[in-house]
């Protein structure tokens, strides 16, 4: 399928939801994405995964975005079968930003979430195991925030930078 006829079938099977913010960016000079509320994830992922047309099978990337006020998680999937590939986009608060865990639906999800958890305090709720992967558990703060403020000791040790 083509990522015009992703976007269709998506707009198509969720087009009584009010709320879903189907927001479709297919010319982009980089990977065509589809934007969809946090609060739908979950649906649109199982339906990208299960759709006998889609069969997004895999879950290449989950990547944490910083974008100046807001943060991002942007999911790039492919179909094994199929042998299409499209991005799916999803956008938080900078405050409390949480988002559902797709790992029930695609297990490498799991140190993806928590990477992007660590790295930029987005919380994936539901997820088995939403703890540090990187940083030592009592670092404070997420590094990648265009906000962050390097520490210069941690634990009375010099931070290099």
């Amino acid at each position: 399928m083509t990522p015009q006829e992703i976007s269709e079938k998506l707009a198509a099977k969720f087009s009584g939801v009010s709320d879903i913010g189907l927001e479709a960016k297919l010319d982009a000079p980089v990977d065509p994405t589809i934007k969809v509320s946090p609060n739908h994830i979950l649906e649109v992922a199982k339906f990208l995964r299960d759709d006998d047309d889609m069969q997004f099978d895999f879950l290449s990337c989950l990547s944490g975005v910083d974008l100046k006020g807001k943060l991002a998680v942007v999911y790039q999937l492919f179909s094994m079968v199929k042998r299409h590939k499209i991005t799916i986009r999803v956008e938080v608060p900078t405050e409390n930003p949480s988002v559902p865990s797709v790992e029930s639906i695609w297990r490498t999800a799991n140190w993806h979430e928590r990477e992007a958890y660590d790295l930029f305090g987005i919380t994936f709720a539901g997820h088995p195991d939403l703890r540090r992967i990187l940083l030592p558990y009592d670092w404070e703060g997420h590094p990648l925030r265009k906000d962050y403020q390097v520490p210069e000791f941690y634990n009375g040790m010099k931070v290099p930078y």
